[in-house]
């Protein structure tokens, strides 16, 4: 691997450069100027100098999205230690085994969290530190409780004027190829695997986001944090980039539901919205769709020399919908549903879709809105290499490969994983479906472990059937699976809406039935839906909204 700049320099320098600049702010909350950070993070570089924390130690941060989550998460960075973030929706279990595996020694927790894990089930834990004020929940050590203690005192004698930005030193890492932090997947497959990401594929990241947006997004520019930071996706493009960028981050610190989303983007007016399809698809269906999908509009949208200017209204109203000042909304982490597709591509909506893994920190695809091809994925990222491993990888689908500075390390304490996940080339394989066009986009067909097999060896991918029934009356999501070598179809209704219409459960299933025969229609035999199966609740997902097929199958 070639040489990196400093990633923790970076750090280092953002800070000094935009020191009275607003930094991180909880939503209707407090805001931090960058110099704020700088002296949060000092002062739990000395918290952990004096508890005996070593450049290495493994410090883990479970809670939601927070300035002080952030703040907490540079300062393990920048004092040389490994951070473990843990995605704060996991279960305590989920959280005692991860805190354990990876042998932290610390671990920050948000409220929430805080209430719900078991201390007795961490036993090498030396302390729980509280997110909201750095309070220790809990001290196993004397060293820990004097640091915590005498914190305010310390720091005061370190700089008995005031802290400044000479002051501003950190750890820099030896190479890029140096551990910087440990990320549990949320495994639709059932089981969390620890991805090490080394501090080259945190810089290769973030100078991608220079690369492709350093020019449209400005230092003092607004972006609002909703995915969790415990993911790649959420960490590398909702917080890294915009912190090294200079911008303002707001971090929606209450379980986003979608007026809280909608209130925030009109308050904030983002320059880019990074989410995934789920947030964007809800809001299409409920504020744009009900607006358009009338006798009057799809006259107006069928006269040729009207139709343009109706779709830049159209258009104007959704830029509008996300705030009114936006560049692009970039969406990843699960597929995007066709139709809300084709519908944005029509009226010219500034949206691209991209495409990651939480193994390359996460990007592997991306294209500027501008030069998107609807469909895809994008394009091989800068710093990334990405191949199809068929034999016409234009026209039969392939397992995606990936190779570059964004690769991961390996799986913690796993060389068997490591070795069945990157080739000894340093291929990265994927697990996922696709093909590639003559311009490099990559399109997906779905994950090759979810692929089923038709009565006579045909290759079928569930996803792109779920994409068809998805965009179909009365459905809000949907899972294909197979039983005695017949397709189900397992769907959970718009019980809101059929409550609206008056419609009861026999209503429902005539429905589901009707959406049966005309999807079917849309089919070859071999993929055709026996049953439609209703759901009464929603299906159980992982935090980047993943239905988490292993519960179903």
């Amino acid at each position: 691997m070639e040489n990196v700049p400093s990633f923790n320099e970076r750090i280092q320098q953002s800070i000094i450069e935009h020191w009275d600049a607003d930094a991180l702010t909880d939503y209707k909350g407090a805001t931090l100027q960058y110099h704020d950070v700088a002296r949060k993070i000092e002062k739990l570089h000395i918290l952990f100098e004096n508890s005996g924390i070593e450049r290495g130690d493994k410090i883990a941060l479970c809670g939601r999205n927070s300035a002080n989550w952030a703040t907490a998460f540079l300062a393990v960075l920048t004092y040389g230690a490994v951070a473990v973030p843990i995605l704060h929706e996991f279960t305590p279990d989920q959280i005692h085994n991860i805190v354990n595996h990876s042998e932290a020694r610390l671990l920050f927790v948000g409220d929430h969290v805080a209430t719900q894990i078991d201390p007795t089930k961490m036993p090498r834990l030396e302390g729980i530190v509280n997110n909201p004020d750095y309070s220790l929940m809990l001290s196993r050590t004397d060293k820990l409780t004097f640091a915590r203690e005498h914190l305010n005192e310390i720091f005061g004698q370190r700089y008995p004027k005031y802290f400044r930005k000479e002051h501003v030193h950190y750890y820099i890492e030896q190479n890029g190829e140096e551990l910087a932090l440990i990320n549990y997947t949320s495994g639709t497959t059932g089981f969390s695997k620890g991805v090490m990401i080394p501090y080259r594929a945190l810089w290769s990241n973030y100078d991608f986001a220079e690369h492709v947006l350093g020019n449209v997004i400005k230092p003092d520019d607004r972006v609002i944090s909703i995915l969790p930071m415990a993911h790649m996706y959420g960490m590398a493009f909702e917080f890294i980039f915009e912190f090294l960028h200079g911008c303002h981050v707001y971090y929606l610190n209450r379980i986003p539901s979608p007026a809280i989303i909608a209130q925030a983007f009109a308050d904030i007016k983002p320059i880019i919205i990074i989410a995934v399809p789920l947030v964007i698809e809800k809001i299409i269906r409920k504020k744009v769709f009900p607006k358009i999908q009338n006798n009057r509009m799809r006259l107006l949208l069928s006269m040729p020399v009207i139709s343009r200017k109706v779709r830049q209204m159209i258009c104007q109203e959704v830029v509008k919908a996300f705030g009114g000042h936006l560049y692009e909304v970039i969406i990843g982490g699960a597929a995007f549903n066709q139709e809300v597709e084709s519908f944005l591509k029509r009226i010219e909506f500034p949206y691209t879709v991209g495409y990651g893994a939480t193994e390359c920190a996460p990007i592997i695809c991306y294209s500027d809105w501008k030069t998107f091809k609807q469909g895809s994925c994008g394009r091989a990222a800068y710093h990334m290499e990405v191949k199809i491993d068929s034999p016409d990888p234009a026209n039969i689908p392939g397992e995606i490969l990936a190779r570059g500075l964004n690769v991961m390390l390996g799986y913690y304490k796993n060389e068997e994983a490591t070795r069945e996940t990157i080739d000894a080339d340093g291929w990265y394989h994927t697990g996922d479906l696709g093909t590639m066009d003559a311009e490099g986009n990559v399109f997906i067909n779905g994950r090759s472990k979810n692929m089923l097999l038709g009565p006579n060896g045909q290759n079928i991918y569930p996803e792109e059937i779920e994409d068809k029934l998805n965009s179909m009356t009365m459905v809000v999501e949907s899972l294909v699976v197979q039983r005695d070598n017949k397709l189900v179809g397992l769907v959970y209704p718009d019980y809101d809406e059929a409550k609206n219409m008056n419609f009861n459960e026999e209503d429902l299933k005539n429905i589901m039935e009707q959406n049966r025969t005309q999807l079917n229609l849309q089919l070859p035999a071999y993929e055709k839906i026996t049953e439609i199966e209703m759901r009464k609740d929603e299906f159980a997902k992982t935090p980047k909204r993943s239905i988490k097929r292993f519960l179903y199958t």
